[in-house]
C-alpha cells in the first residue's frame, strides 16, 4: 500500500518555495512567463512564500493554506472589480486567473485534506 505524506505540509512548502522564487525573480523583471509582477507584488510574494515555508517546517500548514486561499479570493475579486489595482500591482488578467487557481487549490487543500 502506498502511503501519502502530509498533503497540507507538502502543499504549503511547495507553494511557499514557488512564491519565494517568483518574488525574488520579480524584483528584477516586470513579467514572468506572461504574468505581470512588480516590486510591491514581489515583496508580498517573498513574505507569503517565507511564511509558507516557515509554517510548513513548523508543522502548522493548515492555517497558512486557508489564509492563502482567502487572500487569493480577495485578490481575484479586486482584480476583476478594481482596475486601478491592475496598474498598482501590475496584475494582468492572466495573473488574476492564476490567483483563481491558487484560491481554489489552497481552500481545497485546507478544508478537504487531513493534517
Amino acid at each position: 500500500m502506498v502511503q501519502i505524506g502530509n498533503v497540507q505540509k507538502t502543499y504549503a512548502m511547495v507553494i511557499g518555495v514557488v512564491l519565494l522564487l517568483i518574488g525574488i525573480v520579480g524584483l528584477f523583471t516586470s513579467n514572468i512567463i506572461g504574468f505581470g509582477v512588480n516590486v510591491y507584488q514581489s515583496i508580498l510574494h517573498i513574505i507569503g512564500g517565507g511564511l509558507g515555508v516557515w509554517l510548513a517546517s513548523k508543522n502548522k500548514p493548515k492555517g497558512y493554506n486557508m489564509w492563502l486561499g482567502y487572500i487569493a479570493v480577495v485578490v481575484v475579486l479586486l482584480g476583476f472589480i478594481v482596475p486601478s489595482l491592475n496598474s498598482l500591482l501590475n496584475i494582468n488578467m492572466a495573473t488574476t486567473w492564476l490567483h483563481v487557481v491558487i484560491a481554489v487549490a489552497s481552500l481545497i487543500v485546507a478544508f478537504g485534506t487531513k493534517e
